[in-house]
């Protein structure tokens, strides 16, 4: 009998500090007070896969900017060599054409001298004229400008100013006489005309 009145008082002593607990509980609520949980223990050692995926992170970053950078230098490279080769391709026939513009420089001189000569020469000339028409139409088909320059002012880009004349009713700095033709292949100077100018 005795144990048994002993289980019993414990029972109710279990739901009795159960009540209490619960009734704490409550009160702490009421009154914005919160239990305490149990903290996790903090751990002040470092975790060594958090530093190797710090570093891989870092890693990929640093090879991503890279080749950003990478991507910057090939586009731009690529703009550059488009210039130069459109360049090339532009003024491929720079050099061809100056070569022929001596022979431009002697089929004018002999033409020129078309009153000088017997009428047997003049039909040779007329052959001349024709070979330089010819060379006329190649060099406008390669877009070959002559610089037109007489009775304009002077300019030094086109011009290359070998004598210089005083001449009344003539304002200072223009163009008297072109001496040689200057020509322009598309929008470059290839060759500076030689022009006398007024004083």
């Amino acid at each position: 009998m005795n144990t048994e009145v002993k289980k019993e008082e414990q029972k109710k002593e279990t739901v009795e500090k159960k009540e209490e607990k619960v009734e704490t509980q409550e009160l702490s609520k009421k009154e914005g007070k919160q239990t305490p949980s149990p903290e996790p223990s903090k751990t002040t050692e470092k975790d060594p896969h958090q530093d190797k995926l710090n570093e891989a992170y870092n890693k990929i970053s640093e090879l991503e900017d890279k080749l950003i950078r990478q991507n910057a230098d090939m586009v731009n490279y690529r703009k550059r060599k488009e210039e130069e080769v459109n360049k090339m391709l532009k003024f491929c026939n720079e050099d061809l054409v100056k070569d022929l513009l001596p022979i431009l420089d002697n089929f004018e001189r002999a033409i020129a001298q078309e009153e000088n000569l017997t009428e047997e020469e003049k039909k040779f000339l007329d052959g001349f004229k024709m070979i330089y028409s010819h060379l006329q139409n190649v060099m406008e088909k390669f877009e070959v400008k002559m610089i037109d320059g007489a009775n304009k002012p002077f300019d030094p880009v086109y011009h290359n100013a070998i004598l210089v004349e005083k001449r009344e009713g003539v304002q200072p700095g223009m163009v008297l006489e072109v001496l040689q033709k200057g020509y322009l292949l598309k929008d470059k100077v290839i060759r500076t005309a030689m022009v006398r100018v007024s004083e």
